[in-house]
């Protein structure tokens, strides 16, 4: 759903790096997948492909951080 977002937290030796990948257009939404040491955040289309995908190494991962849309609060785009 537009306004979702994830965030992640990545170990990058001398500190660490915030990332952030959100559903930048209606329809759109973020899925996160971890497997075989990877953790894998993709923005993702009604119809299941892949906009944008971040790739981190599990190992390396600090947090992950998913951001629901706020459905309540008006968007800014709208009238209010």
């Amino acid at each position: 759903m537009k306004g979702d977002r994830v965030e992640i937290v990545v170990d990058v030796g001398d500190g660490s790096r915030s990332y952030e990948i959100a559903a930048t257009r209606a329809g759109r939404r973020v899925e996160v997948r971890i497997a075989r040491g990877v953790v894998e955040v993709s923005e993702v289309t009604r119809s299941g492909t892949a906009v944008r995908t971040a790739r981190f190494m599990a190992g390396r991962t600090l947090a992950l951080v998913e951001h629901p849309a706020n459905t309540a609060a008006p968007r800014p785009d709208e009238a209010g």
